[in-house]
This record gives C-alpha cells, structure tokens and sequence, in this order.
C-alpha cells in the first residue's frame, strides 16, 4: 500500500471556497444545475460528485476543480514521517531543515537543527510556536530579544515579525505552525 495516497475530502474545500464567496448553497445550485441537497451532501463528505459535477460546482464557485482538488482535505488522519524522511530544499551539511507533516494539513510543524540564517525574517499569517529540543537559540520578535533554552516554547501570534538563531551549536528547534489556508478568526483565538 502506498503510504503517500490519500482519499481527498473535496466537500471542505468547496464549502470553505463557498463561504469565501459568501454564497448561500441555493447559489451554487441555481449557477451549477445541482440540487442543494447533493450539494449539502457534497459539503458534508456524504456524496463524493462525479468528475463532471465536480466541473460544474468549480464554475459556480469561479475556480476549477483542479483547484478544488488541490485545496481538499486529506481523509488519511494518519501519516507517519520516520527520522531520516523528510528534509527538504534549503538543508545543509551544517544545518538540517525537516518536514514532520506531509501534505496539505491544518498545521505544519518542522524541526530546524544546526546553524540558522540569523538574518533571515519571518512573518507568518497564523499563529506559531518555538519549541527548542535541544541547545539555545536566541529569537527577536517585536523589538524584544528572548532567549530560550532546551525545554522552552514561544508561542507567536500571527502578524508578528520574528527572526531566530542558535546560540549553541547542534541546536535543535521545533516549530509548528497553523497553515497559511486556514483563516485565522477573532474566535479561535480564545
């Protein structure tokens, strides 16, 4: 079986593309031709649209169903990244960058080890938090400087500018980070 092979859950991608257009579902049924109980049950991952269904619900929604396809969420809740998977682009002989969640998910954690570009500048659009494994870093956000060691987390808000480096060598930092396709709301900040 391969491991990499999920069964997409469309619905949740053409809701949340259906609330961002703020239409109603008799909308989208009026501008597709389907019924507003398939669509519901589309939405709702009890009815899985033909390809053709699929098309005619990506024209209501002014987008594709390709871009639907991309935006869906996996149904595989399981995904197991073993220690030596998942570097990627931008891994060095002196520092190690690693995915620890593959695929398009609600949140992305991924664990930095060795040097850092310290001059480098991030700012993300949903919330995040630090957590260092191993070694000290040293992470300047909002004008103030922390220094965090082995077994400390900072927690950032979304907006927030922040740049990070390892003040001992062989640091190891985890970061895990809300996905950039999720809309962060008043709501689930509390």
């Amino acid at each position: 079986m391969d491991e990499q092979k999920e069964t997409l859950r469309v619905g949740s991608a053409v809701r949340r593309r259906r609330r961002q257009l703020e239409l109603t579902l008799a909308v989208v049924a009026e501008r597709s031709g389907l019924s507003v109980p398939f669509l519901s049950q589309v939405e709702n991952e009890r009815a899985r649209p033909s390809r053709r269904s699929l098309q005619r619900v990506a024209d209501a929604l002014l987008t594709t169903d390709v871009e639907l396809l991309a935006a869906a969420d996996p149904a595989c809740t399981v995904d197991l990244v073993r220690a030596d998977e998942g570097d990627r682009e931008g891994s060095t002989p002196d520092a190690r960058v690693r995915n620890l969640v593959r695929g398009h998910h609600q949140l992305h954690a991924i664990e930095f080890s060795g040097d850092h570009d310290e001059g480098r500048e991030f700012q993300h659009r949903n919330d995040e938090l630090m957590y260092v494994v191993g070694g000290a870093v040293e992470v300047e956000a909002e004008g103030r400087a922390h220094r965090l060691g082995r077994g400390d987390s900072l927690y950032l808000t979304g907006g927030v500018r922040h740049r990070w480096r390892a003040t001992v060598p062989d640091s190891q930092i985890l970061v895990v980070a809300v996905a950039d396709h999720i809309e962060a709301t008043d709501d689930a900040r509390r």
